[in-house]
């Protein structure tokens, strides 16, 4: 099983968990990194992992995706899975109210976090050519109102919908579609996020299981998912959450 993963940001990112559960599953993986500043902290994970390659890829950049899916096409000419776990919102955006956003915010973080998903599955498609399956990474803030979350509610809200359709687009081509929706775990990408901190007490302390989950566990279920085993569930939001989702507030 071949797979590219979009995400990595250190070695605690909920992308490097996925990647770990994978390579144990005996997967060989492709894996990005954004800029050179991100370069030192995604390169040891990658040697770690012993990726077949490591290449540069920020989504708005259309000839980085081009050279990505380019390069994996000619090593490979196939690929089995996609892994997409990236978000992003303009800081002045994310931590304020959602009715203060600036429409220039909202653009880029649809762009980034939901519409990317749009773009690398339109370019993994042709190069699943016997099925394949593609997950995403979203939050119980899509669902309900979690505060400080802001921005982000109504972009993994999107997310979760656009999973459900492009499910529906690739299902003729036995192309499975998917969200994983974790329970809050401490990334890069969190620590942006005002009072996370808090948000991950009150998980702890109102989950059914009463602890947080990990980044490993998250990567358990995404390898699930992307397995055979998971041959018949297409367009689910899963959570991974220790039942945090099922409480009431």
């Amino acid at each position: 099983m071949r797979g590219l993963i979009v995400g990595i940001a250190n070695e605690h990112s909920l992308a490097t968990g996925c990647a770990e559960a994978l390579k144990r599953s005996g997967a060989k993986l492709a894996l990005t990194y954004l800029n050179d500043k991100a370069l030192p902290f995604v390169a040891p994970v990658a040697d770690r992992l012993e990726a077949a390659m490591l290449m540069p890829l920020d989504v708005t950049d259309p000839a980085q995706v081009d050279a990505l899916f380019d390069r994996i096409e000619g090593e490979w000419g196939s690929l089995d899975f996609l892994i997409h776990s990236i978000a992003f919102a303009p800081k002045a955006d994310l931590q304020g109210r959602v009715l203060d956003t600036s429409a220039q915010g909202w653009s880029v973080a649809m762009d980034v976090s939901c519409h990317s998903l749009v773009r690398l599955a339109r370019r993994a498609q042709p190069m699943m050519k016997d099925g394949g399956a593609i997950l995403t990474m979203s939050f119980y803030g899509s669902e309900k109102v979690v505060p400080d979350y802001g921005l982000m509610g109504p972009v993994k809200a999107a997310l979760e919908a656009t999973v459900r359709y492009l499910a529906h687009d690739l299902g003729p081509d036995r192309i499975r579609v998917n969200a994983l929706s974790a329970g809050p775990v401490k990334t890069r990408a969190a620590s942006g996020l005002a009072h996370f901190d808090a948000l991950m007490a009150e998980a702890a302390e109102h989950a059914p299981l009463g602890r947080l989950v990990t980044a490993e566990q998250v990567g358990e279920m995404a390898a699930f998912l992307l397995s055979d085993r998971a041959e018949f569930v297409t367009g689910q939001t899963i959570y991974v959450d220790a039942g945090f989702n099922t409480v009431a507030p």
